[in-house]
């Protein structure tokens, strides 16, 4: 067990860190946000590119790993959805209560951990569920919440206007550029490739340090039977359903993954949920919920993944 303890330990105690000097004062919420626009804007865009940038085509655009992350993410969402609404929940407040079990915060805490865990090959992991969540996941859920709130016009015209704004972030332009270049076989000059590396290399550290500062002041209000469903979806469901879609997809006959990107996968979709869940639900009025599950799920998460660590270490 302290094998695996010395894997999610630093992760948590750099969250640690990042909530305890930001409740002394040391920093405002305001410098998290600072902080995370860094690693948002520059940080994780650098590392993606990279990762895309000095691998074969091959090796990044994995088909079983993008069906099986996307398949079990979508029938997370679709599942949880589906059950809010049947216990009566408005559309608005059953699309936000599945974003929180179906979209995992890769890129704060899952590329940290898998970085600790399986090597390198976790920037691949990263680069694929960025294109799940950023292209798939993200879109849908805001066409969902959009048609909800019962906004104007047709819906595909909400789901046009986020894959404009998506067509502007960073991370997405890093991912087409790093993209060109390994299809075009191309090799980054030392001098760029080592300044890109100082930019990626900053993103595991201050990105932690970015989730526990901003859990400082977040409302403890709706723990209990409105947010502990949510933890259990986003922590136990969501990693089996892409286990399950692992196994289903293989059996279908598409080549099974390495282990190393298998691992990747399932620790991946144990992740607690992306951290601008409450800053999305805020705009539609869910706070009050999002809020307390991310606090809740980010604090589970250190006794769920070091058992998950645990089992995929020796069984």
């Amino acid at each position: 067990m302290f094998d695996v303890l010395s894997i999610t330990g630093p992760i948590y105690i750099a969250i640690a860190l990042g909530y305890a000097v930001t409740r002394a004062g040391l920093f405002d919420k305001a410098d998290m946000r600072t902080f995370g626009k860094f690693v948002i804007s520059i940080a994780l865009p650098a590392l993606v590119f990279r990762t895309l940038a000095t691998r074969h085509i091959a090796e990044v655009l994995d088909p079983t790993y993008f069906l099986a992350y996307c398949g079990g993410s979508l029938l997370t969402f679709a599942g949880a959805f589906f059950l809010y609404r049947r216990l009566g929940l408005p559309d608005i407040a059953s699309t936000f209560r599945a974003m929180g079990m179906s979209c995992s915060n890769s890129g704060f805490v899952g590329y940290p951990i898998a970085l600790l865990t399986i090597g390198p090959v976790a920037g691949v992991g990263l680069s694929l569920n960025m294109v799940v969540e950023n292209l798939v996941m993200v879109p849908l859920l805001l066409t969902l919440a959009e048609r909800g709130r019962g906004a104007g016009g047709p819906w595909y015209r909400a789901a046009l206007d986020s894959l404009r704004r998506l067509a502007k972030n960073p991370l997405i332009l890093a991912m087409a550029a790093g993209l060109l270049i390994s299809i075009a076989g191309w090799s980054l000059p030392a001098p760029a490739l080592r300044a890109v590396d100082l930019f990626a290399g900053a993103s595991a550290g201050i990105s932690l340090f970015v989730i526990g500062g901003n859990l400082v002041g977040l409302p403890l209000r709706g723990l209990g039977r409105r947010v502990a469903p949510i933890a259990f979806g986003k922590l136990v469901v969501m990693p089996t359903a892409v286990a399950l879609m692992l196994a289903l997809l293989v059996w279908a006959g598409l080549p099974p993954l390495s282990p190393e990107l298998k691992a990747a996968a399932i620790l991946m979709a144990a992740m607690p949920m992306m951290s601008i869940y409450p800053m999305l639900a805020q705009a539609y009025g869910q706070e009050d919920v999002a809020a307390p599950a991310l606090l809740v799920t980010t604090l589970a998460s250190f006794f769920t993944l070091s058992s998950l660590l645990w089992v995929m270490r020796h069984v």
